[in-house]
């Protein structure tokens, strides 16, 4: 579900999976090899989002730009199931735990993770390469090699469900 808005569209890269039961709005641009889950919402209707190549937004979440501004998701993102977005910006590798809120103009760093169900307020900047939990959202400890290689491989499940989803299709039953 596509809808061309205030004079913008969405565009979405190659070997991009987008749902159809996804809602993409208006100035989104999704890179290469990313996956959209069932249910997701991006709303560039009063500003742009940009994702990057490898991301995954996943089921249920909301992807939300800022007044005439800029929300970019970096590459290899994976933003999880009913995460609310509606930041400046979240750097490469990062990753955005279910439930999560990052509020607006929060920043979120590379390879960073935030925990399920944080709250990174508004205009918060998460530094790079840590791990943040709770409401308000604190930094709880460097991001481990381990943490990096479970997450890599994560990112690399959904770059795969993607491409599986444009080959196969999904198909109603009744």
């Amino acid at each position: 579900m596509r809808y061309r808005f205030n004079g913008h569209e969405p565009v979405t890269g190659t070997d991009t999976y987008v749902s159809e039961t996804a809602i993409v709005i208006g100035d989104v641009i999704i890179g290469n090899n990313c996956y959209i889950g069932h249910g997701a919402i991006l709303r560039g209707d009063y500003g742009r989002i940009e994702i990057g190549d490898g991301s995954a937004i996943e089921e249920g979440a909301v992807v939300h730009a800022p007044p005439d501004g800029t929300c970019s998701i970096g590459k290899r993102v994976t933003v999880g199931h009913g995460a609310v977005i509606h930041s400046k910006s979240i750097g490469d590798l990062a990753v955005i735990g279910m439930g999560s809120v990052v509020s607006i103009e929060a920043e979120v760093g590379g390879g960073s993770i935030v925990g399920e169900g944080c709250v990174v307020k508004t205009g918060q900047k998460i530094p790079e390469h840590t791990v943040v939990v709770g409401n308000p959202a604190r930094v709880a400890r460097p991001v481990s090699q381990k943490d990096t290689d479970f997450w890599n491989a994560g990112k690399q499940v959904y770059i795969d469900l993607a491409k599986k989803y444009l080959k196969e299709g999904m198909h109603r039953i009744d």
